[in-house]
């Protein structure tokens, strides 16, 4: 595997085309490449119990149309053909299990911030990817951030636009500088936002508490199937404002998100969770989630796979 691909030729979707990997290049002066001024979205496909099958791709390409519409970029496409793309581009490229990377980006190579008339590019990746944390399913360390979450005063945080993650970058690079695995980011407030790329849930009292999009999270797609499965169960979801100190205090915690998955969280600020160790609501839906996502729900897996 070279650079997260695997070895056999692999293809790139651009603009309605199919087009090998090597050949898929933009201009170094690419607007979206200076400036940041593209949005894009992450998608999992997986090897499902009749076959490989792609994640919650009506909803993600439906956020994606959204993040568009917020920055009034007019992609050219309709939520069909972007999903009929995804699915095309994982079956030329023969994979079972993926990260789907959809991308639109000002394909442009002008100095300057104005993008009104410039052209507007599709491009759809699809690469073998496994375990984000490296396969930590015993649980991460992370810590609390010194940089805040970024809000809808200063940018859209609904919108998975590209110059957002540079929060992300700088939050996630401190917990490596400081030890940990990953970052926890406090709104400006000073509640608990979410993790660099991640929705973050805490257990107590046999209930799960997140927090709400008035904290300026992301409405991840992972994080709302958490939270179907939850019900699906007879589980109590709390949304609301969460107090950094409620996290040294919880019964458990876990990340999730599409490259996440369900990532249990062992400690925080050198403070263990449990006792440092997974605990059992969280092991429960990290099963339930691979469940859903690989054909073995039969409640959920019918509404949400779709298969390549």
């Amino acid at each position: 595997m070279i650079g997260g691909f695997l070895s056999k030729q692999q293809y790139i979707w651009i603009d309605g085309k199919f087009i090998p990997l090597e050949k898929a290049n933009v201009p170094i002066l690419t607007h979206s490449l200076q400036y940041g001024s593209g949005i894009f979205e992450g998608i999992r496909a997986y090897a499902s119990n009749k076959g490989t099958a792609v994640f919650r791709l009506k909803d993600h390409v439906e956020r994606f149309l959204r993040s568009a519409k917020i920055y009034s970029m007019n992609l050219g496409y309709s939520a069909e053909e972007l999903g009929d793309a995804v699915t095309a581009l994982v079956r030329k490229n023969g994979l079972k299990s993926c990260y789907i990377r959809p991308y639109a980006f000002y394909n442009d190579d002008h100095i300057g911030l104005d993008v009104s008339g410039k052209k507007i590019s599709v491009a759809i990746a699809a690469v073998d990817f496994g375990s984000y944390f490296g396969g930590k399913d015993k649980g991460i360390n992370c810590i609390v951030s010194s940089w805040r979450r970024i809000n809808s005063q200063i940018l859209p945080v609904q919108a998975k636009a590209s110059g957002n993650y540079l929060n992300s970058i700088i939050a996630s690079y401190e917990a490596k500088l400081r030890g940990a695995d990953e970052a926890i980011l406090l709104d400006i407030r000073g509640y608990i936002a979410e993790g660099p790329g991640e929705n973050i849930f805490l257990v107590r009292d046999n209930k799960l508490i997140t927090p709400s999009e008035s904290s300026d999270i992301l409405l991840g797609i992972t994080r709302d199937s958490i939270m179907k499965l939850a019900e699906s169960r007879g589980i109590e979801v709390e949304e609301r404002l969460v107090h950094r100190e409620e996290l040294y205090t919880a019964d458990e915690l876990f990340f999730c998100g599409t490259a996440a998955e369900l990532t249990p969280i062992t400690h925080v600020d050198s403070r263990a969770v449990n006792g440092g160790k997974v605990g059992p609501i969280t092991k429960m839906f990290s099963k339930a989630y691979s469940d859903a996502s690989t054909g073995y729900d039969n409640v959920f897996s019918s509404s949400w796979l779709t298969f390549v």
